[in-house]
């Protein structure tokens, strides 16, 4: 009998879902919430409200795409956390009411868990290239940046992450906005970087020990440069907006290599992948690119559609743990805090 499994994530401002039918990606749909964009970052309360609105259309879409019912339902995989409040609670409150309807088991999935197992995606028709355990895995999206040892499906170990701000919500974002380019400020400043010289300017590159990361005193560094800048010349921005953006992404990517040079090889692994938002930026994945070739890694670069929030990751993490007898208990709650690996509150339930 075949296991087909409804994926639903909504962990920030886009909403989504998703339907696997015995590992195989049948449709994936999402909604984006453009509301935000007037606010330069995402609104919690606005965020929660338009996921009441998106949730129900998204799902029967997903199922319409697919060419499944929801009778033909296995079970229910949504994202418990980490990510916003409101937001979760909507998943969450959804998956369980439209389980308990058709009388299905659900299972609870780490966000950032859902973002490492995107390499594992299965689709018709596309290259089935997975990264074989252990590896490492390089998540960097809005909110994390971390190094992950990645031992099983369900068998992960955070080996270094920043210890203040993230590459992307704070240092590309904030940056981005500080230079009035506009939000979300990632595909912006990637778009400018590829015109500009990432030599052209000189920000700090922290000094921390071990495999963490720090982004805090680069976002510093170039808000004071720039205000420095801008008191010899107030169009400064605007006459070198390229190569800002260039020497901006170039420090970033640098940053982020340095520490996963290091742990490659402390760890003795080649089988190397990258995970999250921030792994749709070109420069990122050219320095993978070289990496590659430099020192033998075996890298593994997620589809762009895979990079975002999405519930394709959520609906095949959720397809392993189903496999493996994992269930969700009724009583649980959305966790906006959730750490990877930390081990959630379940309940058995029989399928």
């Amino acid at each position: 009998m075949s296991a087909i499994i409804l994926g639903i994530e909504s962990s920030c401002d886009d909403t989504s879902a998703a339907v696997i039918k015995d590992g195989y990606l049948l449709s994936n749909v999402v909604s984006s919430q453009a509301v935000h964009e007037a606010y330069g970052g995402v609104v919690p309360e606005l965020a929660s409200r338009a996921h009441q609105q998106n949730i129900v259309p998204v799902v029967h879409e997903a199922l319409k795409r697919a060419g499944v019912t929801k009778e033909e339902l296995s079970a229910v995989a949504f994202t418990r956390g980490p990510g916003l409040m409101g937001s979760l609670l909507v998943g969450v409150s959804f998956a369980k009411g439209f389980a308990r309807s058709l009388n299905i088991p659900m299972i609870d999935v780490n966000h950032l868990t859902g973002h490492v197992l995107a390499h594992f995606i299965k689709a018709e028709g596309e290259e089935e290239r997975q990264p074989a355990f252990p590896f490492l895995c390089l998540l960097v999206s809005g909110g994390n940046s971390q190094i992950i040892l990645v031992k099983a499906y369900n068998d992960m170990e955070i080996l270094g992450q920043t210890i203040d701000d993230a590459a992307g919500e704070e240092a590309i974002d904030k940056c981005s906005k500080v230079m009035g380019l506009g939000y979300p400020g990632g595909p912006i400043i990637d778009k400018l970087a590829r015109q500009g010289n990432p030599k052209a300017f000189t920000f700090s590159k922290p000094h921390i020990p071990g495999l963490d990361y720090s982004f805090s005193g680069l976002k510093t560094s170039f808000l004071y440069s720039l205000r420095d800048w801008l008191k010899d010349d107030p169009d400064f921005i605007e006459h070198h907006k390229v190569d800002l953006a260039a020497s901006l992404e170039a420090t970033i990517v640098d940053i982020l290599m340095d520490k996963l040079r290091k742990a490659a090889k402390e760890y003795k692994i080649n089988e190397i992948a990258v995970a999250g938002g921030v792994s749709a930026n070109n420069g990122l994945r050219n320095a993978f690119q070289e990496h590659a070739e430099k020192y033998g890694w075996n890298i593994f670069i997620p589809k762009f559609s895979y990079t975002t929030d999405n519930a394709a990751m959520i609906g095949s993490a959720g397809y392993y743990e189903y496999m493996a007898g994992v269930r969700a208990g009724w009583d649980l709650n959305a966790v906006p805090n959730l750490k990877l690996g930390e081990k959630s509150l379940r309940g058995r339930i029989d399928s």
